[in-house]
């Protein structure tokens, strides 16, 4: 006898099948996982790369555009932000414009790190890249667009 408000086992394989935020979960943390094993001789995550990368710019960014950019909320980005400042691979200022608001840098050594970082990235991506073809790619990466 089943519960009167059990979820029925056919419904869990729709899901499984059917959730676009279940397959992106899914396919977010396998890649994130390839990206972490390649980016470690480095000694950077993923999410390290990626916040690093979006502080390369020519004028440095506020925390507000950096966690807008990274579709994360500023506390998390703030905690993300920590260790990389230990390392002397980012700097916080004040906003001269706003002496509330704070700016972000990358230092000479974070910007070094980037660069020899790079390469793996590049290599990494390829790699994932022909695991779908160069017309799926390029819809995968609208749709996400789209979505985000």
């Amino acid at each position: 006898m089943s519960k009167p408000d059990a979820v029925p086992f056919e419904t869990t394989l729709h899901v499984r099948d059917h959730c676009l935020c279940l397959a992106t979960q899914r396919a977010a943390r396998t890649l994130a996982r390839r990206f972490d094993e390649a980016l470690r001789p480095a000694g950077l995550t993923s999410g390290q790369f990626s916040l690093l990368m979006s502080l390369n710019r020519p004028s440095p960014p506020s925390i507000g555009s950096v966690a807008a950019f990274l579709a994360m909320d500023r506390t998390t980005l703030t905690a993300n932000l920590k260790p990389l400042e230990r390392r002397g691979l980012v700097a916080t200022m004040v906003d001269p414009a706003d002496r509330r608001g704070r700016l972000l840098t990358l230092t000479p050594a974070g910007g070094k790190l980037l660069h020899a970082a790079l390469p793996i990235w590049q290599s990494t991506h390829e790699d994932a890249d022909r695991l779908l073809s160069q017309g799926d790619a390029k819809i995968l990466r609208a749709g996400l667009q789209a979505l985000s």
